[in-house]
């Protein structure tokens, strides 16, 4: 009598699927998207050569330039790069959506690929979109004739980019909430919003008092003042701290709600 030999086991690749060439392959698709090069790249520079350059020579506080002041167009500068990273961060989930739309993401959840590690090449390859887009803006100021000292430079630009996490959060969230055609119909509007009342493109002071005190509950708000209080040496801000990690948990949340919604259709 013959015997039906056993299915071999499915075998789990080593860290759930999580690899450098899905990475790179991840990444070189973001590169290709003429349309993410556009807003990450150089819509923040051409926002800072059109904004900024004009207050080069203008001193942010009292102390004047030439005595080691710094002048509004650092401030505008350093409000740009967090621009740029927090859009560069959201594009991971018009990737998804994307994929959403195509079936892709239902045919790799039928491939040993884990879900954690699928979302973790999605964030890391945000996470250098990101980067590339602070340097990129950080250049222009410097190739301008910007100057700050180099802790500035560096702390700025560091809390800019791992700041955008939440805004990777934001784009997941998003992007598995509404259909592909829609979610840049929504992630446009509200990260301009965003940016507005977050203080990035108008100084909060010169909106009126109630439109400053919705403003602080907003989430651009804790990224925009951490990022730029190395520059104008503002004391300790513990509100703005708060403020970032409470909007991380709550996209945070949101986006695993919905992931977890998605993935039970398959």
């Amino acid at each position: 009598m013959s015997t039906i030999a056993p299915a071999p086991e499915r075998s789990v690749p080593a860290l759930g699927g999580f690899n450098l060439t899905f990475l790179g392959i991840e990444f070189r698709r973001r590169m290709r998207n003429r349309r993410t090069l556009v807003f990450t790249l150089v819509l923040p520079v051409a926002l800072f050569l059109l904004v900024g350059m004009p207050y080069r020579d203008q001193p942010l506080t009292a102390t004047p330039i030439a005595q080691g002041g710094q002048s509004v167009a650092a401030y505008i500068l350093i409000s740009m790069a967090v621009y740029g990273a927090m859009v560069a961060s959201t594009s991971a989930g018009g990737a998804v959506a994307v994929e959403r739309a195509t079936g892709w993401s239902r045919q790799l959840r039928l491939t040993p690929l884990n879900p954690v590690a699928y979302i973790a090449i999605k964030v890391l390859s945000a996470l250098v979109l990101g980067l590339i887009s602070v340097l990129a803006t950080f250049a222009a100021g410097l190739a301008v004739g910007v100057r700050m000292s180099l802790a500035v430079w560096i702390l700025s630009g560091l809390t800019a980019w791992l700041g955008s996490l939440v805004f990777t959060a934001l784009g997941l969230f998003i992007g598995y909430l509404v259909p592909s055609e829609n979610v840049m119909q929504f992630l446009g509007p509200i990260l301009a919003v965003l940016a507005l009342f977050g203080g990035l493109f108008t100084p909060l002071n010169q909106f009126p008092e109630l439109v400053q005190d919705i403003a602080r509950w907003t989430p651009v708000y804790g990224l925009g003042e951490i990022a730029r209080a190395p520059l104008t040496g503002e004391a300790f801000d513990g509100f703005a701290v708060l403020n970032i990690l409470a909007w991380l948990v709550i996209f945070s949340v949101g986006a695993a709600l919905v992931f977890r919604r998605d993935t039970k259709r398959v």
